[in-house]
């Protein structure tokens, strides 16, 4: 692999015939190293291969700017995610959360704390995210020597979050939106039902990750699902009047507050799960 560009002494830049460039990262492996020379591979750490060019200049700069063991933590966090928690991740996170755990430890060291307004939120609707943002935490410390608070790990869990809404780097923004109309869902549902419901119950997060999905495709403003089964749904809103009532007053909270018109699709899917956690809920 010859070296196309030196971004510093750890961290070189390699093109190869018919393949997409690769950004190469090692101790040492462009010390005393010029454009043009090949790589000492036994000093190769990590390779990235980024077919989004975007990402790859992105990436580059950042290289430049931040040490190389925020860009190693990162990729230690990613792989838990993706073995532990089997999260698929779009490789934008290795932009964001490096980027963010290097000015998190700047502030730490600058005794400047940063409080995270949607910890509680992120922690209620955002279970997986979050664990893998508490685990995130004890990488840093055991690589800093520096602990962090839980506003980190919602931070990051945050990070996880976007880094799983299909390449759109700009999701993290919708995040609070999406959060507010889960919470206002299940508002109506209180209302609706007179009663709380156990959060912590299989169904409900069940019923949470389907919002979370929901809620998207309502500020991407994404109606193209199939009308379903109009047998099953005429069963459904038989069988579970009540639920297919609350179903109905989501419906007409979403239309006038965001001008969105659910599916029929999208109704029996609301329908079923409602019913499932307020069955649970009455035992």
């Amino acid at each position: 692999m010859k070296i196309g560009k030196i971004l510093n002494n750890n961290v070189v830049v390699v093109y190869e015939k018919n393949e997409p460039e690769k950004i190469i990262m090692g101790c040492g492996i462009a010390f005393h190293k010029k454009v043009g020379d090949y790589v000492d591979e036994t000093k190769v750490d990590k390779v990235f291969s980024l077919v989004n060019q975007d990402i790859n200049l992105k990436l580059q700069q950042l290289l430049k700017d931040i040490p190389m063991e925020y860009i190693e933590i990162t990729e230690k966090i990613v792989e838990y995610a993706k073995v532990k928690a089997s999260k698929v991740l779009n490789d934008f996170i290795y932009i964001t959360l490096p980027d963010h755990i290097h000015m998190a430890i700047l502030r730490e060291k600058e005794g400047v704390s940063t409080k995270n307004i949607m910890l509680w939120d992120i922690k209620r609707f955002y279970k997986d995210e979050f664990e893998i943002g508490l685990h995130a935490l004890k990488f840093i410390e055991e690589k800093f020597q520096m602990k962090l608070s839980e506003d980190e790990a919602g931070f990051i869990a945050l990070h996880i979050v976007n880094a799983q809404m299909d390449n759109d780097y700009n999701a993290i923004k919708e995040i609070g939106s999406v959060t507010k109309l889960i919470h206002q869902i299940i508002k109506i549902l209180k209302y609706h039902f007179h009663s709380d419901f156990d959060e912590e119950s299989v169904y409900f997060y069940r019923f949470i990750t389907h919002l979370k999905f929901f809620a998207l495709r309502v500020f991407q403003k994404n109606s193209n699902q199939p009308d379903g089964d109009e047998e099953l749904l005429a069963l459904v809103k038989s069988k579970y009047k009540s639920s297919y009532e609350c179903t109905m007053k989501i419906k007409d909270y979403i239309e006038k507050a965001y001008s969105y018109t659910i599916s029929e699709e999208e109704k029996l899917y609301l329908t079923i799960h409602i019913e499932r956690i307020q069955k649970e809920n009455s035992k």
